[in-house]
C-alpha cells in the first residue's frame, strides 16, 4: 500500500508543479525583463508596520498579505514575444481560466483571464498577456486569494505594466 501511495504521488509531482515552471522558462532569457515576487516576500512585506493614517499604504499591506505568487516578463524580442504567446496559449488549453477581457487598440492585443474564488469577485489567479504587436509585450501571472477591485490598486502602487488594461477589467468583473 505504501509503495503504491508513493508511486502515486511521485506521478502527480509534475502535474502539481506544471503550473509554476511553464513561465519560468523566461526568467534567465537576456532580452526578457523579469520581476518575480514569491510568497515569502509577500509575507515579509506584510509585517512592515504601516502608517494607521495612510489608508493607501494600509490598503496595499492588507493586500499583499492574501498573494502568493507575482511574475511579470516583459519584452520587446520578436522571437520572445512569440515564445510568450506561445506559451500563454498552452497554459490556457492546460489549466482553463476564464477570459474576463480583451481589447485590440493601436495594433495591441490584451487579454485578461481569471480563476474565480468563492465569490464572483474573488480571485485565485489572474493572467494578462499584452501582445504589444510592435512595442513591448507583457506577460502577468499573479495567484493568491483576493479581490479583483484591489489588483488596480497594486498594479498602481508597485508600477506594473498593463495597470490601466487590469483597472477596466476589474471594474466591468465588479458590476
Amino acid at each position: 500500500m505504501k509503495k503504491i501511495i508513493v508511486t502515486f504521488v511521485l506521478v502527480l509531482m509534475p502535474t502539481l508543479f506544471f503550473a509554476q515552471s511553464m513561465f519560468d522558462k523566461f526568467e534567465d532569457e537576456d532580452e526578457i525583463v523579469s520581476v518575480l515576487v514569491n510568497k515569502k516576500m509577500f509575507e515579509l512585506m506584510g509585517n512592515v508596520k504601516s502608517d494607521p493614517n495612510n489608508k493607501s499604504s494600509q490598503q496595499f499591506f492588507d493586500l499583499i498579505k492574501r498573494l502568493d505568487n507575482l511574475k511579470v516578463f516583459t519584452t520587446e524580442s520578436a522571437k520572445h514575444k512569440a515564445e510568450m504567446k506561445k506559451t500563454v496559449d498552452s497554459y490556457l488549453k492546460k489549466y482553463p481560466l476564464e477570459e474576463l477581457m480583451r481589447i485590440n487598440e493601436g495594433g495591441r492585443s490584451i487579454k485578461i483571464y481569471v480563476k474565480s474564488g468563492a465569490t464572483s469577485s474573488q480571485v485565485k489567479e489572474l493572467l494578462m498577456f499584452m501582445d504589444g504587436g510592435d512595442e513591448e509585450t507583457v506577460l502577468m501571472s499573479l495567484t493568491g486569494n483576493f479581490d479583483i477591485k484591489e489588483i488596480s490598486f497594486l498594479t498602481d502602487y508597485m508600477k506594473i505594466p498593463g495597470g490601466e488594461e487590469i483597472k477596466k477589467a476589474s471594474s466591468k468583473k465588479s458590476k
